[in-house]
């Protein structure tokens, strides 16, 4: 599809490439990123289909009470793909569900940290009457309201999941291989189907494999006491944490939410990490919270009763100390909750991820290293260089999220239309190469902590550029209302 006003130069050493007639387009996910994509796309005349492992709009602010299986301890890299798992033998239907679309981290208490003012999409305002912080279900409701006013689930493939995207060499489709999982009266089928699509978007969003750090002795206490030792993706009540002495390790959000809900009920929490310019939740910890320095080590009394044993009595403490980077010790810990964020993965484009290959000797085609973090070889976050008719929704981190993901939509519609034209290729590798020698250990890649106004001006003088140049409307990019919320959240991050 080229639309009227289109740049349809080819490519030279000043135009970018040329994506070529664009139809069809496959978009992986339906979370925030994926219904805004979906919707975009839509919107501007493209097919589409949306490819959904679970059996809901929404992603992570879906409330499922079951939760995920315990990850790996330690598990810090991202995993190889196990595609045949779910066909071993004697497996029951629930069992094959949970492997075939496992579900999100959502807590039944989750909340937005964003003020709905500044977290929004373009193609839908909140509720009148709104607060800025919402509960979970609010949340999902206006996921689920983006995509039904704009027709987005009758594109969604539900209990479906993409296990392969590739192009092979002089193909110009994309070759994408889904498994279909569908109960049955005498248990489930699993339908596998490939399909062709001119542009694949990925949307499938970061919270699915849970790093685990490799902290000697914490993989003795989550074998010998595995209801005791959980990572944050199975937290979803505070219930059980009533009266307990709780260690949380990492100082992000859900270590945050998990300490604000369970200190009520009586839990004495200590919380482990490391000191970044990252860390900027603790004033908002429970009175009482200790913060401590980060774990070294974890042992265990193996003359304590109870030490040999998977199953600890009620009321007693693991046997065990924890030896902090100080040098301080902790004991009488009665649960240990890892909340050290996830790796990121996508796990169906095969060697395009390289999980043994460190992050500083990635090349000009890898996306995913070793380190898990960095989506590498992507031109603002969004199109991968080398073909961009593969684009990333929801790659920017600390970042408004539903309003920039909205914005990054707009943008692959405008470029997959031909309405406006990328940069060339190597002016986007230079770009890229720039941008990595400005980064700092300890730094977040993708990071856009209190400056995504500065990103949304600069991407909208290139694509407003194009549209004005060929008799298009520019794109309005934020509304006053967000610009004048987003101040006031830039100065919190930056007091804080």
């Amino acid at each position: 599809m080229i639309a009227m006003g289109s740049l349809t130069s080819g490519t030279n050493a000043e135009n970018g490439p040329s994506l070529g007639n664009i139809k069809d387009v496959a978009v992986i996910g339906a979370g925030i990123s994926g219904v805004v994509s979906a919707a975009h796309l839509l919107q501007a005349g493209f097919n589409v289909t949306v490819f959904e492992r679970t059996g809901v709009v929404g992603g992570v602010w879906d409330y499922e009470p079951r939760t995920d299986r315990d990850p790996p301890f330690p598990n810090v890299r991202p995993p190889d793909p196990n595609w045949e798992e779910v066909e071993k033998e004697g497996l029951t239907s629930d069992e094959v569900a949970l492997i075939h679309g496992p579900p999100n981290p959502c807590y039944a208490g989750l909340k937005n940290n964003i003020p709905t003012p500044v977290m929004r999409s373009s193609l839908l305002r909140w509720p009148e009457g709104s607060e800025d912080f919402v509960d979970q279900k609010v949340v999902h409701q206006y996921i689920q309201d983006i995509a039904r006013t704009h027709s987005v689930y009758d594109k969604v493939l539900f209990h479906t999941r993409v296990e392969s995207v590739s192009k092979p060499d002089g193909d110009d489709k994309w070759n994408i291989r889904t498994s279909t999982f569908t109960r049955t009266d005498s248990g489930y089928t699993l339908t596998k189907k490939t399909w062709k699509f001119d542009a694949v978007v990925v949307a499938s969003g970061h919270y699915h494999v849970p790093f685990v750090p490799d902290v000697p002795g914490l993989s003795i206490w989550k074998q010998r006491f595995p209801g005791r030792v959980t990572h944050s993706k199975q937290y979803r009540t505070p219930t059980p944490f009533s009266n307990q002495t709780l260690l949380l390790i990492g100082a992000g959000v859900s270590s945050l939410d998990i300490a604000k809900e369970t200190a009520p009920l009586g839990a004495k929490i200590i919380q482990s990490r490391r000191e970044s310019k990252y860390d900027v939740l603790g004033s908002r910890l429970p009175e009482g919270t200790e913060r401590v320095a980060m774990v070294a080590e974890f042992t265990i009394d193996e003359t304590a009763k109870g030490a040999k044993s998977q199953v600890l009595e009620p009321g007693q403490a693991i046997p065990g100390k924890v030896i902090l980077e100080d040098g301080k010790v902790l004991e009488g810990i009665d649960h240990v909750i890892v909340a050290t964020g996830y790796i990121t993965s996508y796990p169906f484009l095969g060697d395009l991820e390289q999980p043994l290959v460190p992050w500083e000797n990635a090349d000009e085609k890898v996306l995913i290293t070793s380190d898990g973090y960095i989506t590498h070889n992507l031109h603002k976050d969004v199109f991968y260089i080398p073909d961009p008719s593969l684009a990333f929704v929801g790659v920017s981190h600390l970042v408004s999220t539903f309003s920039l993901f909205d914005f990054q939509a707009q943008i692959v519609a405008k470029v997959f239309a031909g309405q406006a034209r990328l940069p060339s290729v190597s002016a986007m590798k230079q770009e890229h190469r720039e941008r990595k020698a400005r980064f700092q250990p300890g730094d977040r890649f993708h990071s856009m902590f209190a400056a995504e106004d500065t990103y949304i001006e600069k991407v909208l003088d290139w694509v407003n550029g194009d549209l004005v140049r060929t008799g298009l409307q520019p794109l309005p990019g934020m509304d006053k209302e967000w610009q004048a919320g987003y101040k006031v959240l830039q100065e919190r991050l930056k007091n804080s």
